[in-house]
């Protein structure tokens, strides 16, 4: 394959990695919230203390929100710049295992793990939402890919610093994006990898001095500044968020140890018996290298994976750092794989359509009140449409493997994946009625005047800010902004008995409100006159004529 038509491909790439972050609209809980709080950032001037619905939320550092807020601030406030973050770090974690796996490698290497990484199922998913997890793994993974770079140019002195210092400032901005985890997850693979090779001079090639002045040159600041604003911020941040949510289920994420071996071997597909066939080399010793590079990427991979496995929180995108390693060992692998070899390897992605397939018939008994079956019936039309795509793909990635032609057989299995991933994820717009507020938001605002009273009573929606432009003052309902909420009680209504005597002596104001706060408010004769109201969400107005 020639580096014009590699280069074309990546354009190419980049325009379908990027087609449809604006066509989807934001869905709760994440996007919706790391949507708001940038945009309460840029609305108040204030880009240290975060906040949610206007109350204080120390739950993960700032970079994301900056990052996110700067989007806004350029471009406007749009669903393309609130996922802008997450899709931008997914393409740039590409082109870096791109680069990486060249100088590691081969050419050949670095441009397989670009397509591997690329077309992954969970990376490409994740690469299109609004979380915080794309942005830490590609953070993540560039120290480690500066790191190895490092560690492999024993001859040059220079270039060696150049690249560890990379690496500290990639740590430093991925503690910056999701805390402590940043310099713990790499500092344990780096400390099993020194007592596995009994490299002790290793330490010595850290360059920890100017290191770590670097590291907290670039950490230190904010977590001074936000912690002399909020006092209670330190507590919070390092103990309840860290601490806390590793060691009990506080959370209510709490998953079974080998949860996120399903996870990894669905996540990684079509490329899941590849993986397993990597990682079965992977360990061997290459005599010829002092760093064994393939062991330091299988170590960072399981120590990742023992790492969450091991919390009492889980979530799916928590092992995304492991994917762009995982990619550089695959992409080193597949130019030693046969035809055949590669042919019956690309199986399990084919295997994967037919199982959408033949989900399909019973995809309405998901179905609920709040997202009804008439949804899935819309999106699974595009999950058949995926599905086939993915089998007719496989084949032709099959037979161009069959007639010894890898190079095609690879970027027709990686088109693939990506278009498999990308189908998924417009179709999930079927479900937005349900899953996102943007369509009730449009039709309370021909109803909100600047300056009216909004309530969530006894509800919270993560998008319905966002799309609103503005906050809400709870009632009763708290959640995950509890922890603010204590630091400012006055911008909350404790109980229902309390929000009556406020909604009464409101001349105007609107209420969003869960099914059953409406049902008992109707019942009591509270003045309201419906709004809107969908499978989810009630929204009400207190006006004049409503009076009684």
């Amino acid at each position: 394959m020639t580096r014009r038509l590699q280069i074309v491909l990546l354009i190419v790439f980049g325009l379908i990695w990027f087609s449809n972050l604006e066509y989807r609209k934001l869905v709760n809980p994440d996007e919706g919230r790391y949507a708001e709080i940038p945009r309460e950032m840029v609305a108040s001037g204030d880009w240290t203390t975060p906040r949610l619905n206007d109350i204080k939320y120390f739950e993960k550092p700032a970079l994301q929100y900056w990052a996110t807020a700067a989007a806004y601030t350029l471009f406007g406030e749009h669903q393309w710049t609130a996922r802008l973050w997450s899709a931008l770090t997914g393409l740039l974690g590409v082109l870096m295992v791109y680069f990486t796996g060249r100088r590691l490698f081969s050419a050949t290497a670095g441009w397989n793990a670009a397509l591997v990484l690329g077309s992954s199922l969970l990376y490409v998913l994740i690469g299109h939402v609004n979380t915080l997890d794309m942005g830490v793994s590609f953070l993540l993974s560039a120290a480690v890919c500066a790191f190895c770079l490092a560690q492999s140019e024993p001859a040059d002195i220079r270039k060696r610093r150049r690249w560890m210092l990379a690496a500290w400032a990639a740590l430093a901005l991925a503690v910056l994006s999701k805390g402590l985890i940043g310099l713990v997850l790499p500092g344990a693979a780096l400390v099993i990898y020194i007592l596995v090779e009994r490299d002790w001079r290793l330490a010595d090639r850290l360059h920890l001095v100017s290191g770590l002045s670097l590291f907290f040159l670039i950490t230190v600041p904010w977590f001074v500044a936000v912690s002399l604003a909020n006092p209670e911020f330190a507590r919070f941040f390092f103990i309840h968020e860290h601490f806390e949510r590793f060691l009990t289920k506080a959370h209510g994420r709490y998953q079974p140890p080998y949860y996120f071996i399903p996870v990894l071997l669905a996540g990684m597909l079509p490329w899941t018996i590849t993986l397993v066939d990597a990682l079965a080399r992977a360990w061997k010793r290459q005599p010829e290298r002092n760093f064994q590079v393939q062991r330091f990427l299988l170590l960072w991979a399981a120590v990742v994976l023992v790492f969450f496995s091991a919390s009492s929180s889980k979530l799916v995108s928590y092992i995304l750092p492991m994917f762009p390693a995982l990619a550089l060992l695959i992409g080193a692998r597949l130019p030693q794989l046969s035809a055949r070899a590669l042919a019956w390897q690309t199986l399990p992605a084919a295997l994967a359509g037919i199982a959408v397939l033949a989900f399909m018939p019973g995809i309405e008994r998901y179905a609920s009140r709040e997202v009804p079956a008439e949804l899935f019936r819309d999106y699974a039309v595009w999950l058949i449409a995926a599905a086939a795509l993915q089998i007719a793909g496989t084949a032709v990635c099959g037979w161009l493997a069959w007639r010894d032609r890898a190079a095609a057989a690879l970027a027709v299995l990686a088109a693939t994946g990506l278009v498999f991933a990308q189908l998924v994820l417009s179709g999930h717009e079927s479900l937005s009625t349900a899953n996102s507020a943007y369509h009730i938001a449009q039709k309370i605002k021909p109803e909100l005047k600047p300056g009216m009273p909004f309530y969530s009573v006894n509800t919270y929606d993560q998008s319905l800010q966002f799309y609103l432009r503005r906050s809400t003052t709870m009632v009763v309902y708290k959640d995950e902004l509890g922890f603010g909420i204590e630091q400012e009680p006055g911008k909350f209504i404790p109980d229902f008995a309390s929000f009556e005597k406020t909604w009464n002596a409101e001349p105007e104001a609107l209420a969003l409100m869960s099914r059953d706060a409406y049902e008992m408010f109707r019942a009591k004769g509270l003045p309201m006159r419906l709004v809107a109201r969908d499978t989810r969400r009630i929204v009400v107005a207190r006006h004049p004529a409503a009076n009684p």
